[in-house]
């Protein structure tokens, strides 16, 4: 819910896909062949989200030598920087222009958030679907879907059923997500920015109370 209210929103409040990088190179090449690359938070927005992600592999890696558990510290940053976008995005003017420097940065700050929580689930969350990718979730859970139904071995039709079983929550908490996203923007403007912001804030809260997750936690 995090990734597709942060995407919606940002798609049409800040000019860009803050978790849909394939979205955002798609666009940067059109502008790009049309000679119309003039939009910054798309051109900042890729090497951005490849720069956090190493980041928080190295991050990852400094916490684990310590011992430490690293679900809680990188909810915790996700949170702050959707926090801090959308600061950015409320402080902005009603009808600001997507090159003005507070939405600028407001567009970077969702960006790296999704960075960080892709991270997240790569390094902290072993096992899990990804929760920002949807077209390889329903890739994977169609296939899966399949083999459960028509398949022979029970070996794989019961690791199927156990991989479709963890990845539908994810498109649909997605999907719902993008939903009430975009409703919220209808509604408020910019002010929905702190829809993504309050999840990732329930997200750690949660995660206080939650049993660990995978091998590492």
């Amino acid at each position: 819910m995090i990734a597709g209210s942060t995407d919606v929103t940002s798609f049409l409040g800040l000019g860009l896909f803050s978790a849909h990088v394939t979205g955002n190179l798609v666009i940067l090449t059109a502008h790009i062949v049309a000679r119309r690359a003039d939009n910054a938070c798309l051109v900042l927005s890729v090497p951005l989200f490849i720069l956090v992600l190493g980041l928080t592999s190295l991050l990852v890696a400094g916490l684990e030598a310590l011992a430490i558990s690293s679900l809680r510290p990188l909810l915790t940053l996700q949170f702050l920087m959707l926090s801090g976008s959308f600061v950015l995005g409320l402080a902005s003017d009603p009808h600001p222009a997507l090159e003005a420097r507070g939405i600028l940065l407001a567009g970077q700050l969702s960006v790296a958030a999704m960075a960080v929580q892709n991270g997240l689930v790569e390094l902290s969350l072993h096992g899990a679907p990804s929760t920002a990718v949807m077209t390889t979730n329903l890739t994977r859970f169609i296939m899966d879907a399949g083999e459960a139904l028509l398949g022979h071995d029970p070996a794989e039709v019961a690791e199927a059923r156990h991989r479709a079983k963890n990845t539908w929550p994810v498109i649909v908490g997605f999907t719902a997500g993008a939903g009430l996203g975009a409703a919220c923007f209808a509604a408020a403007g910019l002010k929905s920015l702190g829809l993504p912001a309050g999840l990732a804030l329930l997200a750690l809260v949660m995660s206080l109370a939650a049993k660990p997750f995978g091998r590492k936690q």
